[in-house]
């Protein structure tokens, strides 16, 4: 009989057994060790790559998912491929229109040559001042967009203002499929991975901002981050080749790199992330060296950054920055520190600790010493205010003090997401892990050798760095609201990788003492299966809804105020005012300020308090000589802020003005018993009676309901002994 219809293989069998009388050496020459060792090879392999297919695809399409979903919501709000191009401008609120403002000067210059020069020697931004955009702002993202567009060959058939929202929305897809890809990581199932893209699409009021604030840096560099925390998680895996890890370090330092370049505040971010790498490296729980190599690419990526914002002093002066170079050079040391009897070990790694620190500050403060930086003065004051560390009449950091997006975050963010279920994964996850961590750090303090004792719990690196991920942010977001975005994305992944994840369910199974590889198996895919039934039946139709619901921008007031400006006053006219408002004169328009959004810069914060004393009780002499100094030649009043009600008492703009300058505020309530009255009437509520004392130095050339614009007169020369009246 033919050995080849005879000889049969399992795919249980090891290899080289066969169920037929023939000897080994005839199976060899018919061929059936061969075929048995490729069906064996062959089934396992097509599982896998069925699988990764699917779960690539699922990741793609749920992804574009999310930027679609939030394309169609923008376009409802505003309706905004109906509006006019000055009405969407206009839409580009605050910042975000100062942000977008340079895309459109890159767009409109003669050549790409020349933008770039404009940007580096703007004199249009800060009246009467040269400044490096380039240094100052975070805008290499609207350089290259739009040298991207004039290369391109879409101008025929795409708007400039397109490119841009499609490209920004676009990101949202890496921030979705990165995120996706971090909970794949950690939980070995695509399946983790369809549940945080779901759960990030149905939390979007909590986990995006995007379609009503597109310029924010935050939308250009959270994708980056998100794909950052994903490559660390992947080269946190164990077993990883060589060649694996370069590769991933790579992506891990071209991401921390794009993420840095486009957003200011990435160096607290990344002081954060810096000190969870710490944390657990002094607890044994990540390898030293792959958290020095982590160490060295964020530094890599800030010293490039600081190098491509033409040597900007703020990066070199971080605490980022001082505390990476601190830990190491401790790092040298930091072995010796993990040597000897429990206590021992606990005194040197609180040493270790503590010489960090001391390093830390003290690089900090010769640093900002040498070279003299202050720019980051307003966040410590805001800081310690913050968390009552001493009260303050600073302007600067009770401006922030008083915003809603810097305090506590709102208690009925949980009951949101407790509402689509993300919330009470994410709990469990967090409480029982945090657990397992610190009996690992207990652990490996007592320096217990015992082989059975070190299987019989055990947290994988990638996982505790995770944990300690979320951990650090939820804290950063629960202090402040508008950190809430760096939480609620990776809350997201996580909550998923603790549904679908072996850990928690094999430590549930065996507490309850019903442990089996299938019904571990079946939990781990049931779970995140009901789940996204459950999701899609209750919120299916409610997304369907806010996708067909439309709206309209209306804002005749600022599109009449910015006509008129656009046709009425000449093309180098200075205009002084609110950030905010000024912030789109500039994209608009394109004529000077005083003072705009981007606040990160002492002298610009010293001089947005000297404009704004238009909304003080000043003197007319007082307000035209700061005016005339900043070089403006219009001012623009709002009633919104000047009869502002949108805060208390006490957060009004007026109150914080009239309380830096030491005067009481308006209407009954408690003054601090050092303030005085001001001897003058509020300025920008004085101004409208047409008194003689305002009329000889400020012309009224445009009103609505909204605005107030004066044209500064211009001055006669004092004759001998005379006076001009200013100091009224």
């Amino acid at each position: 009989m033919d050995v080849r219809r005879r000889g049969k293989c399992k795919l249980g069998d090891a290899p080289g057994t066969f169920h037929d009388k023939g000897s080994l050496e005839r199976s060899v020459a018919t061929g059936s060790l061969e075929d048995c060792r490729s069906q064996k090879s062959r089934a396992p392999f097509c599982w896998w790559a069925v699988d990764v297919t699917l779960g690539i695809l699922f990741a793609v399409l749920l992804g574009a998912s999310h930027s679609f979903c939030v394309f169609s919501i923008h376009e409802n709000l505003l309706w905004f491929s109906h509006l006019k191009e000055v009405e969407r401008e206009i839409s580009f609120r605050t910042e975000c229109g100062l942000y977008y403002s340079y895309y459109k000067q890159m767009i409109q210059a003669s050549s790409i040559e020349q933008g770039l020069l404009e940007l580096i020697y703007d004199n249009k931004t800060e009246s009467r001042r040269t400044i490096n955009v380039l240094q100052r702002m975070n805008i290499y993202q609207e350089v290259f967009l739009s040298i991207l567009y004039r290369l391109l060959p879409v101008q025929e058939y795409l708007e400039p203002i397109y490119f841009y929202i499609y490209t920004v929305f676009s990101l949202q897809a890496l921030y979705v499929t990165s995120l996706y890809a971090t909970s794949w990581f950690l939980s070995d199932s695509w399946l983790a991975g369809a549940l945080t893209a779901s759960w990030y699409i149905l939390n979007r009021i909590d986990t995006t901002r995007v379609e009503f604030t597109i310029s924010l840096r935050e939308n250009w560099s959270l994708p980056f981050f998100a794909l950052q925390v994903a490559s660390i998680t992947y080269y946190l895996r164990p077993q990883l080749k060589p060649l694996q890890q370069r590769a991933v370090l790579l992506l891990v330092f071209l991401s921390t790199l794009w993420f840095s370049l486009t957003w200011q505040f990435n160096q607290f971010i990344l002081l954060v992330q810096a000190l969870g790498l710490f944390v657990l490296d002094c607890l044994d729980l990540i390898s030293p060296d792959k958290v020095a190599r982590l160490y060295v690419v964020q530094l890599s990526s800030l010293l490039v950054v600081w190098l491509l914002q033409f040597c900007n002093p703020m990066l070199l002066g971080s605490l980022a920055v001082s505390f990476l170079v601190s830990t190491l050079l401790v790092k040298r040391f930091q072995a010796g520190l993990k040597r000897g009897g429990p206590l021992s070990r606990l005194a040197r790694l609180v040493l270790g600790g503590l010489l960090v620190l001391a390093l830390t500050f003290t690089i900090n403060f010769l640093t900002k010493k040498s070279l003299q930086l202050r720019s980051d003065e307003h966040i410590y004051k805001f800081v310690k205010a913050k968390f009552g560390l001493g009260s303050t009449r600073d302007f600067d950091a009770k401006l922030y003090l008083c915003e809603e997006a810097f305090g506590l975050l709102p208690l009925d963010t949980f009951d949101r997401l407790a509402g689509t279920l993300v919330l009470y994964p994410y709990l469990c996850a967090t409480s029982v892990l945090l657990a397992v961590l610190l009996f690992i750090a207990l652990r490996n303090l007592i320096g217990s050798q015992s082989e059975a004792d070190q299987h019989t719990l055990g947290l994988r690196p990638d996982v505790a760095y995770n944990l300690l991920h979320t951990v650090l942010f939820g804290l950063l977001a629960y202090s402040t609201m508008r950190m809430k975005y760096l939480w609620t994305g990776h809350m997201c992944a996580f909550a998923a990788y603790g549904l679908c994840g072996r850990e928690l369910w094999d430590i549930c199974l065996r507490t309850l003492c019903c442990h089996t590889p299938a019904k571990l198996r079946l939990i781990r895919y049931a779970a995140p299966v009901s789940v996204l039934i459950f999701l899609y039946f209750k919120f299916w139709p409610k997304v369907t809804e806010e996708l067909s619901e439309l709206r309209e921008f209306y804002d005749p007031d600022t599109v009449e105020l910015m006509t008129w400006i656009s046709s009425k006053t000449p093309v180098g006219a200075v205009f002084a005012g609110s950030m905010q408002l000024l912030a789109g004169i500039k994209l608009c328009t394109g004529r000077s300020l005083t003072n705009h959004p981007h606040y990160e810069d002492q002298a610009l914060r010293e001089r947005t308090r000297e404009v704004y004393q238009i909304y003080a009780r000043q003197s007319p002499g007082a307000v035209y000589r700061t005016l005339q100094a900043v070089g403006a030649d219009y001012v623009v009043l709002e009633d919104s802020i000047c009869y502002e009600r949108r805060h208390g008492r006490g957060c009004r703009l007026r109150d914080l003005l009239d309380v830096a300058n030491g005067h009481i505020m308006d209407d009954a309530g408690e003054n601090e018993p050092d303030l005085i009255q001001a001897p003058h009437p509020r300025f920008c509520v004085a101004i409208k009676a047409d008194d003689p004392a305002y009329t000889k130095l400020f012309k009224r050339v445009f009103q609505n309901k909204t605005f107030h614009v004066y044209k500064l007169r211009k001055r006669k020369p004092r004759s001998v002994g005379g006076s001009t009246g200013a100091d009224v």
